[in-house]
């Protein structure tokens, strides 16, 4: 296969999501496996479903759709709040949506009957990173308004930390989150079978905390497909972190001035970089750009350095390697350089190990 292409190990996801099913398991954790990074895959799903998942999140209906379409047989459910345009979409093809807004529930309840479906709905509460979610002062009149609609069924709360400001789990925020299940169950006489404390950033609370109160659900995306948690970036023990590979081929191979040479403006980006003048240098030009990835999201596996990128070209320092027009140059990618290659049309796909 050519390149640019990312490689894709189906065995070391799979023994990812063997590992962490086990591990959350020991804490009566159930694992909603994201598949919003690989763009709900049918492959992948597979792969997450054969060896444990028994539900699987995805941001998009179009990849909860085309999961469904593809034969794969779990629980959907949506973890993004859903537009308005597309609420009849998601009662027919979503099991369960993450909502906020009554007024779109008061849709999904439209469509539930339209359809002759019970669609399960989970509130999300704002607990501080100032994403999506109600304030814990106004559940008492979403759930009222909620339970009042046909077609849909409240199953649960949920919450989301780590994504937009960066505030991490703690055994504070989820105790919060769960002291506000236990009043809202007795308040309004409900069950909320299910508590969704977050996502791949959950793991250093799970580890480090001995009881996580009624947290039973997590999100878990990166963790998986990269083997990392999301706080600091760092491994977690006994998973791969190299499941995906992505392979560039060079396509210019020259020595060239270190610093630029004339006025300078911005760039194709609108930005300004400082340069410093090494001397001439080993240049290695890249036939993959910013449209195909996130140039800051990779890391080379071999000894040379990313210099920069613009739409179409990556640059590097090729120093000593011994890299020629039409060599492969492999690199690791973070989740923002997966999210962009799996989503470009320009990066092939290829799928190693067994579905």
């Amino acid at each position: 296969m050519g390149a640019p292409r990312l490689e894709i190990d189906l065995d070391k996801i799979g023994h990812n999501v063997r590992s962490l099913c086990t591990l959350f398991a020991t804490k009566g954790i159930c694992i909603t496996a994201v598949t919003k990074a690989v763009l709900g895959d049918p492959l992948v799903a597979k792969v997450l479903v054969d060896n444990g998942i028994k539900a699987i999140g995805d941001s998009r209906i179009a990849n909860i759709h085309k999961m469904k379409e593809a034969g794969i047989e779990t629980e959907f459910t949506l973890i993004r709040s859903p537009m308005p345009s597309e609420t009849e979409e998601v009662v027919q093809y979503a099991d369960i949506s993450l909502n906020t807004e009554t007024a779109v529930i008061k849709l999904l309840s439209r469509y539930a009957a339209k359809h002759g479906k019970r669609h399960q709905v989970i509130l999300m509460v704002e607990l501080g990173d100032l994403r999506e979610g109600i304030m814990p002062s106004e559940l008492g009149s979403a759930i009222a308004e909620t339970l009042a609609m046909e077609g849909v069924e409240l199953v649960g709360l949920g919450t989301n930390l780590a994504c937009y400001a960066g505030v991490n789990p703690t055994p504070e925020n989820m105790a919060e989150l769960c002291d506000i299940a236990t009043r809202l169950r007795s308040e309004y006489d409900i069950p909320l079978e299910i508590i969704s404390g977050g996502n791949s950033a959950n793991y250093e609370w799970f580890v480090s905390t001995a009881d996580l109160g009624q947290v039973n659900n997590v999100r878990i995306g990166e963790a998986i497909l990269l083997g990392r948690e999301t706080l600091r970036r760092e491994r977690i023990p006994g998973l791969y972190t190299d499941a995906f590979t992505l392979v560039a081929e060079v396509i210019e191979r020259k020595t060239k001035p270190s610093f630029p040479v004339g006025p300078r403006s911005q760039d194709a980006f609108g930005d300004m970089f400082e340069f410093e003048d090494k001397g001439s240098v080993s240049k290695a030009i890249l036939g993959i750009g910013r449209q195909d990835v996130d140039p800051s999201g990779i890391t080379p596996r071999i000894a040379v350095e990313c210099l920069g990128a613009s739409s179409d070209h990556l640059i590097l320092d090729a120093k000593d390697t011994g890299i020629v027009v039409g060599s492969e140059v492999t690199f690791d990618v973070d989740y923002s350089a997966l999210l962009r290659a799996m989503t470009s049309p320009y990066v092939a796909k290829e799928f190693l190990g067994h579905p």
